[in-house]
């Protein structure tokens, strides 16, 4: 599925691209660059997550002691 979003530059030492539909940024040498690292870092944000080793999940129980 591909969906279209917005994106802003800037430009102080590096080139900066926000994506304003999701509250991610990269950086580049140039604002190509800089789109091109915000590309992939929306991309790999919305990538479902592949763990490699299925956790083991522990219930505990703690004492608070409340001043």
């Amino acid at each position: 599925m591909k969906r279209t979003l917005t994106a802003s530059t800037s430009h102080d030492e590096w080139f900066v691209a926000q994506c304003l539909g999701v509250d991610i940024a990269s950086q580049g040498a140039t604002p190509d660059e800089a789109i091109a690292n915000l590309r992939e870092a929306v991309e790999l944000h919305f990538e479902p997550p592949t763990p490699t080793i299925i956790p083991d999940l522990h219930t505990i129980e703690v004492k608070i002691d409340a001043a």
